[in-house]
């Protein structure tokens, strides 16, 4: 049994034992009772197990005797707890930062489970960039596939290069790695803007109209020289729209019908829709798809490209403004303005180069599946999970995604 040695004014206890509904209460009561100061606390479960800790600054002895030890201890033992304490001195004598620190949160979502060599590599990289961990929370305790680790970072993190490792370690591993600043907009997300091509489905449409007319190899070649970032955006529209021409719409329908969805596409959009988010589409692509995949998801905005038809059959041109990368990023603005979101509100999803700036102006940017100078640019990237793994970078716990689609479709 600890014992006191001095007259120190601040206990630090802790306890460990299995854990139950009253246990927090009841101790905290007698505490309250004791007419001592309750300065800080930390609590934490893991497979049932409690983990709990509090400093004390005891303020009632009775001849030289700490009262609220005794009593502690005794509920401690009524309640199969065990629980020790030591001595304060100062304040300065305490473990880890007793200063504000900026705090980061790392979401770690891992298609199956996570392995304790990924945690250790993690762990390691935050150390020898200073980054201190605080606290680890399964936040899918049926499984071990999500973890949000909290963190407090040094004043002069160098982001750039904790980024690329984390990018490494996420790589090797096959697990994604948000790494989030932790404020008051990490949770407060109320806009989610998806690119349509490679993002929100699985296939680049105008590929797919492009072997239609027997033009596919060449524009693929072009799209993919385009989506790195390796070709003007409007010329390459321009040169592979022209590969068009003489394409009826009935075969743009059937290439329609048959566009396959990202998996996870429409839990993710059932899921934010039903907890009162505005989903966007901006897209380079085309709007013959882009506006019957907003009705089809029941999505409130969506922009794309239009291109000239005349009597049923495409001209092989573009109309209007080419919705660029440069577009993109002003339609997120736009929107939010209209909608009078922050833009540090906004979510952005894509996976190209031309996604970029729309990445940046969002205060959530991902990289999804993308390009691998999209996946170093980005502030964030998904490239493991499906579209519903995003959900845990927005604090939404799968379970509570199931419910809502649930309640959603029921209605």
């Amino acid at each position: 049994m600890n014992e006191i040695t001095n007259n120190s004014d601040l206990l630090l206890f802790t306890v460990a034992g299995p854990d139950g509904p009253g246990i927090t209460a009841k101790l905290m009561s007698v505490i309250h009772d004791s007419g001592d100061i309750l300065r800080d606390m930390g609590q934490a479960v893991t497979h049932g197990l409690l983990s709990l800790s509090f400093l004390v600054e005891i303020k009632n002895k009775t001849n030289g005797e700490v009262n609220v030890v005794k009593e502690l201890l005794y509920h401690g033992s009524q309640m199969n707890l065990n629980i020790t304490f030591q001595e304060i001195n100062d304040s300065r004598d305490m473990p880890g930062p007793i200063v504000d620190q900026e705090k980061f949160i790392l979401n770690c979502v891992a298609p199956e489970d996570i392995t304790a060599r990924f945690i250790s590599d993690v762990a390691s990289a935050l150390s020898k960039s200073g980054i201190n961990i605080q606290r680890i929370d399964n936040i899918r305790p049926s499984t071990f596939e999500a973890l949000e680790i909290t963190t407090t970072v040094p004043d002069q993190l160098d982001y750039k290069g904790i980024k690329e490792e984390l990018l490494k370690i996420s790589t090797e591993h096959r697990i994604d790695i948000a790494f989030l600043k932790d404020n008051v907009f990490r949770r407060s997300k109320r806009l989610i803007v998806f690119d349509m091509d490679s993002t929100l489905i699985q296939t680049e449409v105008i590929d797919e109209m492009a072997d239609v007319m027997g033009a596919g190899e060449q524009v693929r070649a072009v799209t993919e020289a385009a989506m790195n970032g390796e070709m003007d955006f409007d010329e390459s529209l321009r040169q592979r729209v022209s590969k068009l021409k003489g394409l009826k719409v009935g075969q743009m329908q059937e290439i329609l019908e048959s566009l396959p969805f990202t998996p996870g596409v429409e839990e993710f959009v059932k899921t934010v829709k039903s907890l009162g988010y505005k989903v966007a589409l901006i897209s380079g692509g085309f709007s013959f798809f882009a506006e019957a995949l907003k009705e089809k998801l029941d999505l409130d905005y969506a922009f794309a490209n239009d291109l000239v038809i005349k009597d049923g059959v495409l001209t092989g041109e573009v109309e209007g403004t080419i919705i660029n990368a440069q577009q993109k990023a002003l339609l997120v603005k736009v929107i939010s303005q209209q909608e009078k979101i922050s833009l540090e509100q906004v979510v952005a999803i894509g996976d190209g180069a031309n996604d970029l700036p729309m990445l940046s102006t969002a205060g959530l940017g991902i990289a999804f599946h993308a390009k691998d100078i999209v996946r170093r640019e980005a502030q964030n990237h998904m490239s493991h999970g499906p579209m519903t793994s995003i959900l845990y970078f927005l604090g939404i716990p799968r379970e509570t995604s199931k419910e809502m689609t649930n309640e959603k479709d029921q209605s």
